[in-house]
C-alpha cells in the first residue's frame, strides 16, 4: 500500500540493545524514533498537532504553521507543512546545533534564530512564536509544550506500539522530558494496560523536573549542554503524568553512552538518546535479572556532529569520553 509522509510516521522498530543487555543481564530495548520520516520522535507530536488543528478549523488551506522549538519539532512541522501545502515559520534559540538550523532551512521553513533567553523573558523563543502567530492571519501556533495533542500522540501511538512489540513484557519505561509529551503519554498508555509498569523520568542537569517528581518542588541544579530535553516548569503535557520516580544523568555519562552505542551497537544517535539509554540501563540494573526496560532513541547523531561527535568541542566542554567501556554506569548515581 502506498502511503504519504504522514502515514509513514510511527510504527517504528523496537531494537534490543544486545551488547548492553548482555553486559547488565537485563533487556534494554530502544524505540527507534530516529527512523521516522523527519528523523525524530517529534514527528508524532507534529502529526497529532497538525491533524487536531485541521479538524478544529484552526489551520485551513493556505495557512501558516508557527512554532518555537529547539529544532526537531520544527523540522517535523516543516515536512508536514510541505506535504499539506502550508507555510512554516520556526523560531529557534541560537544555542542549538547548526545542523538542525541548516536542516530547517533546507526543508523550506522561514527560520527565525533568536537569542537564547530564559522563559521568563518576553523575548524567549516560545513567546516570540506565540506573538507572531497571534498577529499573522491564517497562522496556527503549534505550542508543543501546552498543546496536549502532543501527549495524545503517545497515548494512541507510542505506548500501544511498545505494548504490542513486547507482548506486554515490559517492566519499566524510562525517558527524558522536554515538553513532557513522550514520557507522559507513553506512561499513561502502558499503565492503562499494566499499572505495575514502572515509569521513570531521566532528567539532565539544569532541569527542575528531577526535584519536582521526587519531592514536589521545581528546583534546578547545574547546567546541561544537551539539546531539547530538560525544563524548569510543568507543562500541560507533563501535568498529572503517572511518573513513579526520577533519576538524573550527567552530560558526560549521556555522551559517553552515545559514543558507546555507536561503537558497540551500531547506533548513531543524539545526546537525548544517550541520556535515555544510560538512565534505562541504571534502572534495569536495579531490577531483577531478566527484567525488560524500554526507552526512546529520540533522534539521529547527524544533527549533533559538530558538537557531540567533534573532539575539539567535547574537549572544550570537558565532555570527551574517557573510556571505551561502561564503567560510567556504576561510577556515578
Amino acid at each position: 500500500m502506498n502511503v504519504g509522509v504522514s502515514q509513514a510516521i510511527g510504527r517504528t522498530p523496537l531494537i534490543e540493545l544486545s551488547a548492553l543487555s548482555a553486559h547488565i543481564g537485563r533487556r534494554v530495548l530502544g524505540k527507534a524514533e530516529f527512523l521516522n520520516p523527519g528523523g525524530s520522535v517529534k514527528d508524532r507530536a507534529a502529526k497529532w498537532i497538525v491533524d487536531a488543528a485541521e479538524a478544529s478549523g484552526a489551520l485551513a488551506a493556505g495557512g501558516t504553521i508557527v512554532e518555537g522549538t529547539a529544532g526537531s519539532t520544527g523540522i517535523s512541522l516543516a515536512l508536514l507543512a510541505n506535504e499539506r501545502g502550508y507555510r512554516s515559520v520556526i523560531f529557534v534559540p541560537d544555542d542549538q546545533s547548526p545542523e538542525k538550523i541548516a536542516l530547517l532551512r533546507t526543508f523550506g521553513a522561514d527560520v527565525r534564530v533568536v537569542p537564547a533567553l530564559p522563559f521568563t523573558n518576553a523575548q524567549n523563543y516560545y513567546h516570540l512564536a506565540r506573538g507572531f502567530a497571534e498577529q499573522t492571519p491564517g497562522a496556527m501556533w503549534a505550542d508543543q509544550f501546552e498543546n496536549t495533542a502532543n501527549r495524545q500522540a503517545h497515548i494512541e501511538g507510542t505506548g500501544p506500539e511498545i505494548w504490542r512489540q513486547t507482548a506486554g513484557d515490559v517492566d519499566a519505561f524510562v525517558a527524558a522530558a522536554g515538553t513532557g509529551g513522550t514520557l507522559a503519554g507513553t506512561a499513561i498508555a502502558l499503565k492503562e494496560r499494566n499499572p505495575e509498569v514502572l515509569a521513570v523520568l531521566c532528567d539532565p542537569m539544569g532541569s527542575a523536573l528531577f526535584a519536582y517528581v521526587n519531592d514536589g518542588e521545581l528546583r534546578a541544579q547545574g547546567e546541561s549542554e544537551l539539546e531539547g530535553i530538560g525544563i524548569k516548569r510543568v507543562t500541560a503535557n507533563f501535568a498529572g503524568a503517572p511518573v513513579d520516580r526520577a533519576i538524573r544523568v550527567e552530560d558526560r555519562d549521556a555522551i559517553a553512552m552515545t559514543h558507546w552505542l555507536l561503537a558497540h551497537e551500531g547506533l548513531f544517535v543524539g545526546g537525548s538518546s544517550g541520556l535515555n539509554v544510560a538512565g534505562a540501563a541504571r534502572i534495569a540494573m536495579s531490577l531483577p535479572e531478566g527484567s525488560t526496560v524500554v526507552t526512546v532513541l529520540c533522534d539521529g547523531g547527524q544533527r549533533y556532529s559538530s558538537r557531540l561527535f567533534d573532539t575539539a568541542w567535547l574537549q572544550e566542554h570537558g565532555l570527551l569520553p574517557a573510556a571505551n567501556g561502561l564503567e560510567f554506569l556504576t561510577q556515578r548515581t
